[in-house]
């Protein structure tokens, strides 16, 4: 149920864009024991990118995480190291990548829904959480 949406410029190949979405898989798949991971490659073109009041300046990927309560810091900081590493190695030599932003946005299960229900009334993933 996590998702994952990274901001990044243009230019990753199919093959990039394949082992950064593997990797973000795993990256999330060793901090939440749940199913349904998705991952989303948003593709700015450099005119549409500005910092600091200056147009089309060097591009810095971002990524937000929209994902269940984590609990464990210690997991919270293995997945970001790994989401992070995951995001340079795709992006060196098109972006800057020595200064990659996360924003982990987290919700309490009665504040998710999916297949209809809040997650809350979904005792496997009420089960999978509470070891996290």
């Amino acid at each position: 149920m996590p998702m994952c949406f990274i901001e990044a410029p243009q230019g990753l190949n199919i093959d990039g864009k394949k082992k950064l979405i593997r990797d973000s898989h795993v990256a999330l798949q060793e901090a939440y024991p749940l199913d349904d991971f998705r991952v989303f490659i948003r593709e700015y073109p450099l005119e549409n990118v500005g910092q600091d009041g200056k147009l089309a300046t060097e591009v810095r990927p971002v990524c937000f995480l929209e994902a269940p309560q984590l609990r464990n810091i210690g997991s919270k900081r293995r997945m970001i190291e790994r989401l992070d590493a995951a995001i340079a190695d795709a992006f060196r030599g098109l972006a800057n990548t020595d200064e990659i932003m996360i924003f982990v946005n987290e919700y309490p299960l009665e504040n998710a829904g999916w297949a209809g229900r809040l997650q809350s009334d979904n005792p496997e993933a009420v089960q999978a959480l509470a070891a996290v």
